[in-house]
């Protein structure tokens, strides 16, 4: 099974509340963007799935938001429970380790992607995208399993990351300017500890 064919079953079989990522209110993620960008820029979720960011930005003023998941069940789930509120957001269904573009964006925000991407050239066109899609002082938002984190999620081993080792894979082409611990609890309980790194494109 590829990268996207287990994802497609992950969103297709599991309840969206259910999976270890869900977040009834993605507090930390929106508190880290609107420090990014208290002018409410131009913002991208990576693999925002199922998330309740969209509409917690819409919510507070945003009016540039774009969703990008490897899932098209994901992105089908997302539109239905926002309903007409979907047409507020553009949706991109897409492996970021092959999307070409993704235009302009003022603030990227990834919550758990990146840490999925073992080869080393999946992370370097990461960061090579991210670096095309930022303008210079534009802030990207990154959240990985810690150190003591888990090894594994949904079935697929993971990278975990320090404040060092994550800021190591985007230099030069991003600096960090703020670092960020936050404890998430799955909907079992169980505890991952994640870091948060803003980063400005130099």
């Amino acid at each position: 099974m590829n990268r996207k064919e287990h994802w497609e079953t992950v969103y297709t079989k599991n309840d969206d509340t259910q999976v270890g990522w869900y977040q009834p209110d993605p507090e930390t993620s929106f508190r880290l963007i609107e420090t990014a960008s208290p002018e409410k820029g131009a913002v991208i979720d990576i693999g925002g799935g199922t998330s309740r960011l969209p509409e917690k930005l819409l919510d507070n003023g945003y009016k540039s938001i774009a969703v990008l998941d490897i899932s098209a069940a994901a992105v089908t789930k997302a539109k239905a429970r926002l309903a007409q509120r979907a047409e507020n957001i553009q949706w991109i269904v897409g492996d970021i380790t092959e999307v070409e573009n993704l235009g302009r964006f003022d603030v990227w925000h990834d919550r758990a992607v990146f840490h999925f991407l073992g080869a080393l050239s999946d992370r370097r066109r990461y960061v090579e995208l991210a670096g095309h899609t930022l303008p210079k002082g534009g802030r990207l938002i990154i959240g990985t399993f810690a150190k003591d984190g888990p090894p594994r999620c949904s079935g697929l081993e993971v990278c975990r990351y320090d404040a060092a080792t994550l800021a190591a894979e985007f230099g030069p082409v991003f600096r960090v300017v703020d670092e960020t611990s936050h404890l998430h609890h799955t909907p079992s309980g169980k505890p991952q500890p994640f870091i948060f790194l803003t980063m400005v494109r130099v």
